[in-house]
């Protein structure tokens, strides 16, 4: 099985992943969780991995008991807001030219980081949080803030609100309607929906970008 299968499998089966994870782990679960996020929105290599599913994955948990929904809230509202910092902070440090390293270049998909980059410039600040919700472009978008010198106490207002918004609405769907059978039932369903839906601001804007051209 390659990786590309194995993260696809993980992403559209994660209830179940993470119901293992709480059984072997236990309260050590939060911390796998908050590393998650923080890499996936502290490195602008790894794009991948599976944010808005898990925290909606891990909101349908919390009603059963397996986890506390207000510690997970707080936990992973944090670890949003300090992976966003770190990854302005590398922005600011070392720039593009990141982009043209050698290996670490080739780890990071030229698309991205141009849309990333033209959607910042078209929409500011709130591209901070409206990109909290769009996968692979939220990576990214710190970045592309701090290559771009954007003052930084303007930018961590917008980061505090964008992760503080993302990780609730995603916790809170997951929390209120994970465990309804239809939902339970065809929770793969839902996760790709999840990231339909996710990707949608990002189509909009390339078809209003095309329609201007």
């Amino acid at each position: 099985m390659s990786i590309l299968t194995q993260l696809m499998d993980f992403i559209l089966h994660i209830d179940e992943h993470l119901v293992n994870i709480v059984k072997d782990y236990g309260t050590l679960t939060y911390a796998i969780l908050f590393g998650i996020v923080f890499v996936e929105t502290g490195l602008v290599i790894m794009p991948f991995l599976p944010g808005d599913s898990m925290l909606f994955a891990a909101g349908a948990l919390a009603p059963q008991g397996a986890l506390n929904i207000w510690f997970l809230f707080i936990l992973l509202s944090l670890a949003a807001i300090i992976g966003d910092t770190l990854n302005y902070h590398i922005g600011k440090w070392v720039g593009y030219g990141i982009v043209n390293h050698p290996k670490i270049g080739r780890l990071i998909k030229q698309d991205h980081m141009l849309k990333a980059e033209n959607f910042f410039n078209t929409y500011g600040g709130k591209t901070i949080v409206i990109a909290r919700f769009m996968p692979f472009i939220r990576t990214f978008i710190p970045f592309v803030a701090g290559a771009s010198s954007m003052k930084y106490s303007y930018f961590i207002l917008y980061n505090i609100i964008g992760a503080v918004a993302w990780v609730g609405i995603c916790l809170a769907g997951g929390y209120f309607f994970g465990n309804i059978p239809v939902v339970k039932n065809n929770f793969e369903i839902v996760l790709i929906l999840i990231i339909l839906v996710s990707i949608l601001p990002a189509v909009i804007s390339v078809i209003k970008n095309l329609r201007n051209k």
